[in-house]
């Protein structure tokens, strides 16, 4: 099925926008206007419609190539994320090399949704990739929900729960660059919308610390691009890039 059929664009197009945003922090006008400054004439609320529907499909259909732990041991913190003038909380996790591992946006914070968003995290690994130890702040809501796992057998028994303030300076700094690209959004609408395009931010910034670099054949943007490309089946396939970039290889070597 062309996930691109009805559109006045192409599929190559459609990926640029949503990978631009997504990546570089910009708002859906500043897209627009460097868009047509390559001959793209847009408006800035079909670049919108174009992020909630891609952005989100894009993380579904590459999380099994950035979503690897390369650390067993995990940073779990929330962040605040204003959704039509209240605070909601984006729960995330990362290793302590500062690779995201997963995340979660809820409108409360309370044992319910840390358990909700740590069951979703631990539920998504292999076996080899679940946490041996788990820092949090001293919010009394982790220590319920990893009880509560515990106790369920949906989280390891053996994992060890710290709760050591500068060993979540990781998982803050990595806060502060989600939030550069939430910037220019200036707040959005419903929950729905801003799960679909925060999902969008995720795995750029993932992709961005070089996780998944196994698929990433030249190991820079373009290779990104050809990434997220290949995810929706637009251009050439891997095995024809990559004789490509083998061919290129030997004849720059002659």
């Amino acid at each position: 099925m062309n996930d691109f059929k009805g559109r006045h664009f192409s599929g190559e197009v459609v990926l640029w926008a949503v990978r631009w945003y997504c990546r570089y922090g910009l708002s859906y006008r500043d897209l627009e206007t460097m868009m047509a400054e390559r001959g793209v004439r847009v408006d800035h609320s079909t670049i919108y419609r174009w992020v909630q529907r891609y952005a989100r499909e894009m993380e579904r259909r590459m999380r099994w190539q950035w979503r690897r732990p390369m650390s067993d041991s995990w940073r779990v913190d929330e962040t605040y994320i204003k959704v039509r003038g209240k605070w909601t909380y984006l729960y995330r996790a990362v290793d302590k090399l500062g690779n995201t591992v997963d995340f979660y946006l809820s409108s409360t914070r309370n044992a319910k949704a840390a358990k909700r968003f740590l069951g979703k995290a631990i539920r998504a690994c292999k076996d080899w990739e679940k946490p041996s130890k788990i820092n949090t702040d001293k919010a009394g809501c982790y220590i319920q929900a990893i009880r509560e796992l515990k106790k369920e057998g949906k989280c390891p028994r053996d994992v060890e729960h710290r709760q050591v303030k500068y060993l979540n300076n990781v998982i803050e700094a990595d806060h502060g660059k989600l939030k550069q690209l939430i910037k220019p959004v200036r707040g959005f609408k419903t929950m729905r919308t801003a799960y679909a395009t925060i999902k969008g931010f995720e795995v750029m910034r993932a992709l961005r610390k070089g996780q998944g670099r196994t698929f990433n054949l030249t190991r820079d943007p373009i290779g990104e691009k050809r990434m997220i490309e290949r995810a929706f089946g637009v251009g050439p396939c891997v095995m024809t890039e990559a004789m490509t970039l083998i061919e290129e290889h030997f004849k720059a070597a002659a």
